[in-house]
């Protein structure tokens, strides 16, 4: 994991790799925190009432926290139909969000969304503004891509605490395909993969476009995609790698392997968190909170509880 620049966490490493915005579409990695008094007004007899002058940064970035605590909830923004991370109220971004209110000794508020068009949108709709509908702001969005580009496209959030790295991916039955090393052994096979995704888009484009007329793209995400392999629908299946092994992981008739194509992410993209740009001391306190969960093993339960093999990130 990467050093998030908040003050007193040990540094963290993450692979940084540009991806389309939307997460169910392959997401994009970000990082960093950064205390911010902007836009304040604050007189001179105030702060010498709190403290002293030197102390006006820290206490402006406490009020996100001291607001959770005083509300005695945490709103954590979670979107909508992404499993194995949210569906139908559970998933591992459910566990998670329930676990960081803990760690603040509130209760949860969960705050599902359908994904907008893309990542910025979310970030304005669910981080720092709210969404026109009346909804939002939470306290901290969930499954924020741990990009760079992507913070600094938007420097009214800090986005940190990756969590998880995504990779496209290829799901195959074993004896029908013993080996994929290369796209274009696919050719003459059915492959199951949700078109509107980051794999859909690979494979579309792959070989020149060979590929087109054999793919299944019916599935909504590569769950689906999955479980049209496991019915024995097609030889192959594509999507991401959280969501082909939720369904196939442990399953010794199937294979779950990074997608062999040289335009995906070698490395994959981290998934974090994002709050607020003045919410620096509730980001120090849910980067800890990650931290221990990583090292103390809860978060790997919670993926292994999803089916999915988590890594340090």
């Amino acid at each position: 994991m990467v050093d998030q620049g908040l003050p007193g966490n040990a540094p963290r490493e993450a692979a940084v790799s540009p991806t389309p915005g939307r997460p169910k579409s392959g997401g994009i990695p970000l990082g960093g925190i950064a205390r911010s008094a902007q836009g304040a007004t604050i007189t001179r007899r105030a702060v010498l009432g709190a403290g002293a002058l030197a102390a006006l940064p820290g206490l402006l970035s406490a009020m996100p926290l001291d607001k959770v605590k005083s509300r005695g909830t945490l709103v954590v923004g979670l979107y909508k139909d992404m499993a194995p991370f949210h569906a139908d109220g559970a998933g591992i971004d459910v566990e998670l969000a329930q676990a960081l209110a803990e760690a603040l000794g509130v209760k949860l508020s969960a705050l599902p969304f359908p994904a907008d068009d893309n990542m910025n949108d979310d970030l304005r709709n669910m981080v720092w503004k709210g969404h026109y509908l009346g909804y939002g702001p939470a306290d901290v969005l969930l499954h924020v891509p741990v990009d760079r580009p992507l913070m600094q496209a938007n420097p009214q959030v800090s986005i940190f605490a990756p969590y998880w790295r995504e990779r496209v991916a290829v799901a195959r039955n074993v004896e029908q395909v013993p080996a994929i090393e290369s796209l274009g052994q696919l050719a003459g096979k059915a492959v199951a993969v949700p078109g509107q995704s980051l794999a859909g888009w690979l494979l579309i484009g792959a070989e020149s476009g060979a590929l087109r007329e054999q793919l299944r793209t019916q599935s909504k995400d590569g769950v689906e995609a999955a479980q049209a392999l496991k019915r024995g629908e097609v030889p192959v299946a594509a999507g991401l790698m959280s969501e082909l092994q939720s369904v196939l992981r442990g399953d010794a008739r199937f294979a779950v392997e990074p997608l062999p194509s040289p335009r995906a992410p070698r490395e994959g993209w981290a998934v974090g968190m994002a709050v607020r740009k003045d919410a620096t001391e509730l980001a120090q306190t849910l980067q800890a909170a990650v931290d221990q969960m990583a090292s103390n093993g809860r978060l790997a339960a919670m993926f292994d509880r999803a089916n999915v093999t988590w890594r340090p990130v």
